[in-house]
């Protein structure tokens, strides 16, 4: 690293040169040994060989050689609450898996989504997550400022952010799924929701946190929280989130109730269009996948999720064919204990595999733009990150393949989505170092182990006593 004295009010940059680099660009441009200049909170420049001579106001210098660089990755679905209830109901499908776990979700507080954020978000930073997001709809009554938490460790942590303020107000007695006690009024949850876009979400270029509108399911909101939802986003001009066709159950479920399938209920509801994306979707048929591109509604895909709670596997490669948008989700690690969004590109090419496509479901570059720009995509935020060009904000990953786990393989995009997980030597967010050689540069990881740990054992403690 090399570093000098810079002028008040001049842009610094940060040089990075003798790396392998996959843009994900619409071309998919890569480049054997390139370059990329950072300039304030933007690349500046990208391309092959060495960086321009006479760059004014360089901070510091990078050799990149035995990295590749990519885009960060983009979660699209996560529930980071989850991270204090890991390792339970590990054989149980999801309708069964959300029965035994909601009466203890139910009890959380402010300082334990806190500290669960912080244990969700350091494990997705160090894996080469940029831009994180959290589905967070349980609200317990005189639980504290939970959406605030959140926001705060994602801030902390230094991570872009997507805060999608979730809500249930189909209880038990409703024929919902979670308990009378978890849930809030229709009227509570509109007003709440609105209240958390007004005060926190910000709609700038280079935005670091922004709020999406998320009732949580059709089996845990009524109709009306749905159609004042989607309502209240649009009056709001944010982006609206929800889990949609991720069993068979939920299938069944909508018939009965509603007389319809998931896609044409969410459809009658408002909830399709380019400022929607739904996860999971596993079970779509030709016409669900049809009326999602065609009113490009995204889909967050969540492959250790779905494996984990025996969902199924979702039509990727139909879905992409079809042109709808799809990026990668960690999901809850109560239903993916890893945490980590990086090990998905392996899971969503090795999964998908299994399906009717075979080997021709996904390759590697597909799988590394599924968790980048098909990210972006899906957050609304294509035209500021998820790929590598000049003008988009600087979010990209160094990620080490010379070592004993990747240097003989062929190829650098297959060594990260093939090969093991890849460590992480420098990750960027809008122009600032958060990962350095494996480590988070703004969390004591140690710290936040012994503080998520306690909070588990907590929140187990309370939830018995109930």
């Amino acid at each position: 690293m090399a570093a000098s004295a810079t002028p008040e009010g001049a842009v610094e940059r940060i040089v990075i040169e003798n790396a392998a680099i996959a843009t994900v660009d619409a071309n998919d441009t890569e480049y054997a040994s390139g370059y990329v200049v950072v300039a304030g909170n933007k690349i500046e420049s990208i391309g092959a060989g060495k960086a321009p001579e006479g760059l004014a106001n360089v901070v510091r210098r990078v050799d990149a050689t035995g990295h590749l660089v990519t885009p960060g990755l983009v979660n699209t679905h996560h529930h980071f609450y989850q991270w204090i209830t890991r390792g339970l109901a590990t054989d149980h499908n999801l309708f069964n898996w959300l029965v035994a776990l909601y009466p203890t979700w139910a009890r959380i507080d402010e300082q334990m989504t806190y500290a669960a954020a912080q244990g969700s978000l350091g494990m997705m930073a160090r894996g080469g997550v940029t831009t994180a997001m959290d589905h967070h709809y349980v609200f317990p009554r005189g639980s504290g400022d939970l959406s605030g938490s959140i926001i705060r460790a994602a801030s902390e942590m230094g991570v872009r952010f997507t805060l999608a303020r979730g809500s249930m107000d189909r209880s038990e007695k409703d024929g919902g799924l979670p308990p009378d006690f978890a849930v809030e009024t229709l009227e509570g949850a509109l007003a709440a929701t609105e209240e958390t876009v007004k005060k926190h979400h910000d709609a700038s270029f280079d935005a670091m946190t922004q709020v999406a509108v998320a009732p949580c399911s059709p089996f845990s909101v009524s109709t009306e929280l749905l159609k004042q939802g989607a309502e209240l986003a649009r009056r709001l001009g944010v982006r609206l989130h929800t889990h949609g066709s991720e069993t068979v159950e939920e299938e069944k479920f909508c018939h009965e109730l509603f007389g319809m399938g998931p896609t044409d209920y969410f459809e009658s509801t408002g909830w399709l269009g380019e400022d929607v994306w739904m996860a999971h979707c596993v079970h779509m048929n030709d016409s669900d996948i049809e009326a999602f591109a065609r009113t490009k509604t995204g889909v967050a895909h969540c492959p250790s999720s779905n494996a984990r709670l025996a969902a199924g596997i979702a039509r990727v490669p139909d879905m992409l064919k079809a042109g709808v948008p799809v990026g990668l989700g960690v999901d809850g690690t109560a239903s993916n204990e890893s945490g980590e969004l990086h090990t998905e590109l392996r899971n969503a090419l090795l999964i998908n595999r299994l399906g009717a496509h075979k080997e021709a479901a996904l390759n590697a570059r597909q799988a590394l733009r599924l968790g980048t720009y098909g990210g972006a995509q899906v957050l609304g935020r294509a035209t500021q990150i998820g790929s590598l060009e000049a003008g988009k904000l600087a979010d990209l990953v160094l990620w080490k393949i010379d070592g004993i786990g990747h240097a003989s393989i062929a190829d650098p995009v297959t060594a990260i989505v093939f090969g093991a997980a890849a460590p992480v030597t420098l990750s960027l967010v809008n122009g600032k170092p958060v990962v350095e050689n494996g480590t988070l540069l703004h969390a004591d990881e140690d710290a936040i182990a012994r503080s998520t740990r306690e909070q588990a054992q907590r929140l187990a403690r309370i939830a018995a006593e109930s």
